[in-house]
Parts: C-alpha cells; structure tokens; sequence
C-alpha cells in the first residue's frame, strides 16, 4: 500500500500566522489525488490523533480538486517565536503525514 509521501510530489507544513500552522499536500497527479480522497483515510480524527490533539482543533481540512491539493489548517501548541517553541516556522511538522498508507 502506498504511503501518503510517495503519491505527493509536494508535502509540506508552514507557519499560518503565530497561532497556526498549515500543512500543504499536493498530489503528483489525478489518479494519486483521487486515490487519497476517495480513501476516506484522511480525516479530522486522523490528523487530530497524529497531532495530539482534539479533532476540534483541527480547524481547517479541505481537498482542492482543482489543484489536486489537500490543505490542514492546525492551532501550533506554542506560538511561533515564544520560549519553549522548538520550530519557529513550522518547517518539520509535516513529518507525521508521511507515513499514512492509502488503500
């Protein structure tokens, strides 16, 4: 079964603001994309499990079919930049996503 990393030619987490993070994930083609959404793997509760998390949380979680993309919206658990904070831009966060097999 392949991996959500190995149907994307884009996946990607970055900085939305100083409270929020988005993840981008763009599929190589129609058929990848497709394949992934009509899965129904990927979820609110998915995400809000690989992110520790309450699906509440998960604010944004929406499939451009145009742009064959899935773009998730999270609340950081620090905000960008404050002490504690250990990825000012969000740059790894994406990580957990890699590995989420689509039937």
């Amino acid at each position: 079964m392949p991996t959500l990393y190995e149907l994307t030619k884009v996946l990607r987490s970055k900085q939305a603001g100083p409270f929020e993070m988005a993840l981008d994930v763009m599929f190589h083609d129609e058929e990848s994309y497709r394949r992934a959404k009509e899965s129904g793997v990927i979820t609110k509760e998915l995400i809000a499990s690989l992110y520790q998390m309450s699906v509440e949380d998960v604010r944004v979680l929406v499939w451009f079919d145009a742009a064959k993309a899935l773009k998730i919206t999270l609340p950081r658990h620090r905000p960008s930049g404050s002490p504690g904070e250990t990825d000012l831009y969000a740059d790894q966060q994406h990580v957990p996503l890699e590995d989420i097999e689509i039937p």
